[in-house]
């Protein structure tokens, strides 16, 4: 499912993709990798952290914003041994799919309910991001009914996935809705879900090459600073596992001896020292790899200009 959906999303885009998304796609990439890494506290001693797909999707569109969550949770996988190689395909399906295709179905249903402005949309924005982490643990709940190992309900499954999801989904849509107004302020033509809205005059156009440099440097300082704080607490999944009794169905990462496995860099022990350098090498490696793929990409689409 989830590789039938991203490759439909690459068809569409072979013919819609400009050639101005393509540096704005990868640093969205290494943003949401570099956020992902600060996990914020919420109630009942678990923590959640941003998901990305519902912002990727207002910043892009849905087809691309689908494509860069992809590369993240690739990333990710690959790199920082989070998240199975196995469950792959689900964790695609549940934090760059459902996310992106389900919250921007929401947020253009917000948008046309909100005022028409700049306004609405981050407020459309909000709405949709934390629409899209509710539908994400539900979608989760649902594949529980056919590829669940442990013997936990579905009913008590979606209840503790949606209820702790719900909370979850609150500082989702505080820092998406920050995003998404932060670029309306530099760069409003850049916001995919802002196309056709009267955004009134204070609004700002920062030459893109600043725009791309203060990118970087917000995603790197995310990356080495912010996640300095994260909260070591479960994040809403695992809370849930363990909270159910289905967290020892779990294995050891394949890869969990690799030089970055969960975001520390082996060898140094300076923990700060080591969190920072592997969140600076892995929101690079993001944008690179989104950045390289999309340019490759746009330069063998039907009419791309060399």
């Amino acid at each position: 499912v989830s590789a039938g959906t991203i490759g439909m999303a690459l068809r569409q885009l072979k013919q819609t993709m400009s050639e101005k998304v393509v540096p704005v796609a990868g640093i969205t990439a290494a943003f949401i990798f570099a956020a992902q890494m600060f996990n914020f506290p919420v109630a009942a001693g678990t923590t959640g952290h941003l998901m990305g797909g519902a912002l990727a999707a207002i910043l892009l569109g849905p087809h691309l914003g689908a494509l860069v969550v992809t590369v993240v949770v690739a990333v990710q996988a690959l790199f920082f041994a989070d998240g199975g190689l196995t469950a792959l395909g689900y964790n695609i399906l549940n934090m760059a799919i459902v996310p992106a295709y389900g919250g921007y179905a929401l947020f253009r249903i917000f948008k046309r309910i909100l005022p028409n402005g700049r306004g609405g949309i981050v407020g459309a924005t909000a709405l949709a991001a934390w629409g899209s982490v509710v539908l994400s643990a539900a979608a989760f709940s649902i594949q529980w009914l056919f590829g669940a190992t442990a013997p936990i309900p579905f009913t008590r499954v979606f209840a503790a996935m949606v209820g702790v999801h719900v909370l979850i989904g609150i500082g989702e849509a505080v820092i998406s809705a920050l995003a998404v107004g932060a670029v309306l302020a530099s760069r409003p033509d850049l916001v995919h879900g802002a196309k056709g809205v009267a955004l009134g005059e204070g609004t700002g156009k920062v030459p893109m090459r600043v725009f791309v440099i203060g990118g970087v440097l917000v995603s790197l300082a995310f990356a080495t600073i912010v996640s300095q704080f994260a909260v070591d607490n479960p994040d809403g999944l695992e809370w849930v596992a363990e909270t159910e009794g289905f967290a020892e169905q779990g294995a050891e990462h394949a890869w969990s001896d690799f030089l970055f496995a969960d975001y520390a860099t082996r060898g140094i022990e300076n923990e700060t020292l080591s969190l920072a350098i592997a969140g600076i090498v892995g929101t690079l490696i993001t944008l690179l790899v989104a950045w390289g793929i999309l340019r490759a990409f746009r330069e063998r689409s039907p009419g791309a200009t060399a």
